[in-house]
């Protein structure tokens, strides 16, 4: 456009002559002289300017997106050999975290159920006589023993524990779960749709429902507990169930890619 502008600005200042000498041409004397540039165009220019210079800039990057997708060395280390073991490794932590997060639950299931049984046990005793005194009776035995053994589970602190660990294996999980399948994209230009990627997802929403009880069992709700249960129940047979395929594809990794 500034080009066009200066051409026509030296022709209309060029005398024009026609091809007899001394006589002036009938279009020279019809054309009009250039007009000057409005405001209006000159501030629509300068708000076309930057835009132009942001596509020159962004058009070699979106020309070359389909390269930076994947695989050929385009992300340098986060293809590698020690990033791709990442995943399996947590994975690893996390399945036996997993288990010995059921074992803290359990412990503190137990301790629940010993303070249940005692208060009924207690409402078993015999009433007291007009002396103010308790006979005694064949459960004061078997209710100290388990008064002992509660204690023993509440020096523990199982609730925490367990509590702690279950907010782990979520934060974790999740994130790590993701991070396998960014990798594996990032490694090979695409997901592979079978039992290990299906198996996984389902162990994400089995953490996630099962995280969604909590408020409802600190309620006393035991049909919310129950569910907890059951739900990290099936986690933890889907985890199981994993390790085979899991260890396959670590197989591939140490076969497709090399050190670091």
């Amino acid at each position: 456009m500034l080009a066009q502008r200066s051409v026509v600005s030296v022709r209309a200042q060029r005398p024009c002559a026609s091809r007899n000498a001394g006589r002036l041409s009938i279009a020279c004397v019809a054309r009009p002289p250039a007009a000057k540039a409005s405001p209006v165009t000159e501030a629509h220019e300068a708000l076309i300017r930057p835009l132009m210079a942001a596509s020159a800039t962004l058009a070699p990057l979106l020309l070359q997106a389909n390269m930076a997708i994947a695989k050929d060395g385009e992300y340098g280390l986060l293809e590698g050999r020690t990033v791709a073991l990442i995943h399996p490794a947590v994975m690893f932590i996390l399945f036996g975290g997993t288990l010995y997060a059921g074992y803290l639950g359990y412990q503190w299931k137990r301790t629940r159920e010993l303070g249940e049984e005692i208060r009924e046990l207690k409402k078993s005793l015999p009433a007291a006589g007009a002396d103010g005194v308790r006979p005694a009776s064949p459960l004061d035995s078997t209710i100290s023993q388990k008064e002992a053994e509660r204690k023993d589970l509440l020096k523990g602190d199982y609730r925490d524990k367990h509590w702690w660990w279950g907010s782990l294996l979520l934060a974790s999980g999740v994130g790590i779960a993701i991070e396998g399948c960014v990798n594996t994209y990032m490694r090979t230009g695409r997901l592979f749709p079978g039992p290990h990627l299906y198996a996984g997802a389902a162990i994400v929403g089995l953490w996630a429902a099962a995280a969604a009880l909590v408020p409802a069992m600190q309620k006393g709700d035991q049909g919310a507990r129950n569910a907890h249960i059951a739900l990290n129940a099936a986690n933890v047979a889907l985890f199981l169930w994993q390790v085979p395929t899991g260890l396959e594809i670590v197989g591939k990794v140490f076969q497709f890619t090399s050190w670091p």
